[in-house]
């Protein structure tokens, strides 16, 4: 009996979801792919970040310190709109 008053919750939240609407205007192709590519930046960085903790020689540690600069670098670089405006 729980399920289904649970499910009737979660139901209820997606059709007030969905009378609300998008919040503005649609996002642009571009801005979609810049997205797509910051998430996957987060996920990478996730990744190295925990192969960093359980790396055990230095060598191994340097390189994926190098990693984890270049993807905060990558993911600054896609924080900031194209076009220099602050948004």
């Amino acid at each position: 009996m729980a399920r289904g008053w649970e499910s009737k919750s979660v139901e209820s939240q997606q059709d007030d979801a969905r009378a609300k609407g998008p919040a503005g205007p649609a996002p642009s192709p571009e801005e979609i792919a810049r997205r797509q590519r910051a998430e996957s930046i987060q996920l990478a960085l996730a990744d190295t970040t925990a192969q960093l903790q359980a790396a055990c020689r230095p060598v191994h540690k340097d390189m994926l310190r190098q990693r984890v600069t270049a993807l905060e670098a990558l993911l600054a670089g896609l924080a900031a709109p194209p076009d220099g405006r602050r948004g």
